[in-house]
């Protein structure tokens, strides 16, 4: 709930996604892990790994992006799906390369666009 999330829970939870993240990479997975945030205005914060920036949902549509024999990066998403975060309902980004893995560093930047993206989740109006 919008009432449990502190600064530094916030912060913890980015730290546990980002290490699960990473884990899956180190042994050629890709990832999805997410918090799920309920309340009057429910949003989704979510880390995917993938080629392309599209969401799992869409995955048979890599086909119209890229060629099957062109050879892609993985890279870290940073999703937000919420009814309250813009008129699509859905909001991605480039949060890293296979070539930025700091934990660290992905982790306080996964944090702050939670805490970025939950003022705009609670500000938002239709």
């Amino acid at each position: 709930k919008y009432s449990a999330l502190t600064k530094s829970k916030v912060k913890t939870i980015s730290q546990n996604l980002v290490k699960q993240v990473l884990a899956a990479l180190k042994h050629n997975s890709l990832a999805h892990v997410q918090l799920d945030v309920t309340g009057q205005r429910p949003a989704s914060f979510i880390l995917e790994t993938n080629v392309v920036n599209l969401p799992y949902a869409n995955y048979k549509k890599i086909g119209n992006f890229v060629s099957a024999d062109e050879p892609l990066p993985v890279k870290i998403y940073f999703e937000v799906s919420s009814e309250y975060i813009n008129a699509s309902k859905f909001w991605i980004e480039e949060l890293a390369g296979v070539d930025d893995l700091n934990e660290e560093i992905i982790a306080d930047h996964f944090a702050d666009l939670i805490n970025q993206k939950l003022v705009d989740v609670r500000n938002y109006v239709k």
